[in-house]
């Protein structure tokens, strides 16, 4: 078992980085947020170029690391579009994107955007979205869904691990970002690093976001070769990905200090559109209640 992307899916990812990087880098979310109906123009035409939407993960083995790289570059630069989701579509729904949905209040990050969406329940019930409600943070909205079948099931794994692979990204941007801060703020006459309280903290968390690349890893794999615990390996990575969040963005922002809530701060954006991924479908009990049930 190999749970290392290959060579090309690197490069890949390094290549998404760069473009976005040149298209605008942070500031791209926050023009979303200022004007959220240029949301898609913002990212799309980037996308395409690097030939994202042509990406088959449920087909080819090449393609499914390519596309975990690719959400993992949005995470970095919390990239204002469901990448992940868009990446997830079912192969035999006329759809450009796909969504696992809570049973009850289903919402998902497709406030404003044009096309026919899909959602998933983890137990396979798939249903068209035929309305939206009022927008909130991080581009969420509440969902209106009209039932499709109950033939959803093949869809589950994939569309629950490639937003891990999103929050991954967005991980690894907050340690990044945390300890180019801590590098250079001093404090007695040191740098913060220097600091045995402070070196703890930091390999707390990156203990966690390291852990989640290895688990991150191997559901992907699992997903690839069409497991039959696939779906359960999801949920396990989700429920990972939930618990190294909390722990990272805690380190992160107790680093930082007030600084790290304002907007002038990256990890304050980085923070807030990590939410949605870590509070849909489900958020840590109802992830771990659902794993229990089907493992019982």
């Amino acid at each position: 078992m190999n749970l290392d992307l290959g060579e090309q899916a690197k490069e890949y990812g390094r290549q998404v980085l760069r473009a976005f990087d040149a298209a605008g880098g942070d500031t791209l979310v926050q023009q979303a947020e200022a004007k959220p109906d240029i949301r898609a123009e913002l990212v799309d035409g980037v996308l395409r170029e690097l030939g994202a939407w042509d990406l088959n993960p449920r087909a080819d083995a090449d393609e499914l690391e390519a596309a975990a790289a690719l959400c993992r570059s949005a995470g970095y630069w919390a990239l204002p579009y469901p990448v992940a989701e868009t990446l997830s579509r079912s192969a035999d729904l006329e759809v450009v994107g796909l969504s696992v949905v809570a049973d009850v209040n289903p919402a998902a990050p497709v406030a404003g955007l044009d096309g026919r969406w899909a959602g998933v329940t983890v137990a396979g019930a798939r249903s068209e979205v035929s309305g939206q409600g009022p927008a909130t943070a991080a581009f969420v909205a509440p969902l209106e869904l009209s039932a499709i079948d109950d033939r959803g099931a093949a869809d589950v794994a994939l569309a629950l691990v490639l937003p891990c692979w999103t929050l991954l990204g967005m991980l690894d941007r907050a340690i990044e970002l945390t300890v180019a801060h801590v590098t250079m703020r001093k404090q007695f006459g040191a740098p913060l690093s220097s600091f045995q309280g402070v070196q703890f903290q930091l390999t707390d968390a990156e203990v966690e976001r390291s852990g989640l690349d290895i688990l991150a890893k191997h559901a992907l794999w699992s997903v690839g070769t069409d497991q039959p615990d696939a779906t359960n390996d999801a949920l396990a990575l989700r429920m990972s990905s939930i618990e190294a969040a909390d722990v990272v963005f805690r380190v992160c922002h107790q680093l930082h200090g007030a600084v790290g809530f304002c907007d002038e701060t990256t990890l304050s954006w980085l923070s807030r559109y990590s939410q949605p991924l870590r509070r849909l479908p489900l958020g840590l009990s109802a992830t771990k209640a659902e794993l229990t049930r089907r493992m019982s």
